[in-house]
């Protein structure tokens, strides 16, 4: 979810609304391992801003709340996977994009995604209550979303998974420095994430 129009013209690879963009995403795991860690069921929140077009020259500042449901290797885990140093997309992300890390924390989180993508929502404690809700209008079909394919600008790296459109019912986070309360109707949208370290099997 972040302060620009729907769509997101970021997934585009274009600058944000206003040229700037105070945006938060949040990651939820459902399968997976780190080495012999699983990993299934945790969650990692960004909060970050930036000034310009991220794929092209813009760099951003970020804070970042971990699960605090995480045991230590999963707490280990996760920050390696998240500041690049496991490989992977964020080895990629995070040197190029990424120009200060304003603080981490672990937190007590939700990040509840429905099965139908129809609404999905974010809580850290007192700091962040955000949800969305998937993009539709008078002509379109509520069974259906609407999506699409190969973005030029997935901020989770490449995917074959569709990103689903949607728009932002509420957000409102603060920490790290930043304190957002972004109106509803503001761009917001589902984007499936496969990651693989470079040593993964």
């Amino acid at each position: 979810m972040c302060s620009c129009n729907t769509p997101c013209p970021c997934t585009f690879a274009q600058a944000p609304t206003g040229n700037h963009c105070e945006v938060l995403w949040a990651y939820r795991i459902n399968e997976g391992y780190y080495g012999e860690t699983p990993m299934a069921g945790l969650k990692v929140v960004l909060l970050s801003s930036f000034t310009g077009n991220l794929w092209d020259g813009a760099r951003l500042e970020t804070g970042v709340f971990f699960d605090g449901a995480a045991n230590v290797d999963q707490r280990r885990a996760l920050v390696a996977i998240f500041t690049g140093q496991a490989g992977g997309w964020m080895a990629q992300f995070v040197p190029a994009k990424v120009s200060a890390v304003r603080g981490i924390a672990f937190a007590d989180m939700a990040v509840e995604i429905d099965g139908s993508l129809e609404r999905w929502s974010v809580t850290v404690g007192d700091k962040v209550d955000a949800s969305g809700v998937a993009l539709s209008g008078p002509t379109s079909d509520p069974t259906k979303r609407l999506q699409s394919f190969n973005p030029p600008g997935s901020e989770v790296g490449p995917t074959d998974g569709a990103v689903t459109w949607g728009k932002s019912v509420n957000g409102r986070w603060s920490g790290f420095g930043f304190d957002q309360n972004i109106p509803a109707g503001q761009a917001s949208k589902h984007i499936p994430f496969d990651w693989h370290g470079p040593d993964a099997q």
